[in-house]
């Protein structure tokens, strides 16, 4: 018998949408995000400077955004440089643009 995973049994779109939500849920990659699209270039190593987190926080918080695709990142030894994937951005807002106009409610609910 083979094992599924209950995730595969959504669409590939859902679980995409998914992945972006649960990268931005949360402040301090809110505040990556928005670090790095206000320089519009990629940061080396200065963005723990920016949060009061520890460098191994913020490693995590970045592993997080590199996963969903949200950002993109290349790492020389110990020097880590990233940036915002753009193309990424424009998809998730692609969907939720679509998600939004799917999901407009005709009647006032509660």
């Amino acid at each position: 018998m083979a094992v599924t995973n209950k995730r595969d049994q959504f669409t590939l779109e859902d679980r995409q949408m998914a992945d972006f939500a649960k990268a931005l849920a949360h402040p301090a990659r809110i505040v990556i995000l928005k670090e790095l699209a206000k320089r519009q270039s990629c940061i080396c190593g200065e963005i723990v400077e920016v949060l009061p987190l520890a460098q191994s926080t913020v490693s995590q918080h970045l592993r997080e955004l590199l996963q969903a695709g949200l950002i993109k990142g290349t790492v020389d030894g110990a020097r880590s440089c990233y940036c915002i994937n753009w193309e990424a951005f424009k998809r998730f807002e692609q969907m939720m643009d679509i998600f939004f106009d799917t999901t407009k409610p005709d009647f006032s609910c509660c």
